[in-house]
């Protein structure tokens, strides 16, 4: 794949991604980062690509040298009222005007853009081309992942822990057990399904 050019004369570069678009459960996570053009940070790649370990010592590395980064959400009841994609935009969104930097340029991972007023690009892949992107796909992705390590021990029994709320077996059997939690999304079909039936949910 062709390599990501920085275009030319642009100081404050942001990238933004986003983690959990397609769980059961949870908000959906992005973040926004502005890294210095020196900076120090090793090993900078696609958060899916890296160990929990690695991506943990690199929040550490990436919080410690980004010149600003701010994390935006959108709920579970944003995600069943607006749809997914509509809801991760609204979130892209509000980890950029979060930033205490105004970015000169927006790199944003895939290829939908937010409606905003940045100068912005749409990168395909772009966690695994564009560095700054690849910072926020791993703040996005630990952020998210310790709110579903949290949610574990609120609602037991369908393993948020291991399957950060996407539908791995045990996860579509417990919901077929007990039924849909709080932070289940409804419009996505298997808990929707479920839903039907339980009307409230259990917790």
């Amino acid at each position: 794949m062709t390599p990501w050019v920085r275009p030319k004369g642009i100081l404050c570069l942001a990238g933004v991604d986003e983690v959990g678009r397609g769980p059961l459960a949870g908000d959906v996570v992005t973040a926004a980062v502005i890294l210095p053009e020196n900076h120090q940070i090793e090993g900078l790649a696609d958060s899916k690509s890296l160990s929990a370990r690695q991506r943990e010592n690199l929040y550490d590395d990436i919080v410690g040298q980004a010149e600003c980064w701010c994390v935006g959400r959108a709920s579970v009841e944003e995600i069943d009222r607006f749809n997914i994609l509509q809801a991760t935009l609204m979130a892209m969104r509000r980890a950029v005007l979060g930033l205490t930097l105004q970015p000169d340029y927006v790199v944003v991972d895939g290829n939908r853009l937010p409606q905003w007023e940045y100068a912005s690009e749409a990168v395909v892949k772009g966690d695994g081309r564009v560095e700054v992107i690849s910072a926020a796909s791993i703040i996005a992705k630990v952020v998210r992942d310790a709110e579903m390590h949290a949610f574990d021990s609120e609602y037991p029994g369908y393993g948020f822990a291991a399957n950060k709320g996407y539908g791995t077996p045990q996860h579509l059997e417990a919901l077929q057990r007990l039924g849909p939690t709080a932070i289940h999304r409804r419009s996505f079909a298997p808990v929707s399904n479920e839903w039907k039936v339980e009307q409230e949910p259990l917790f």
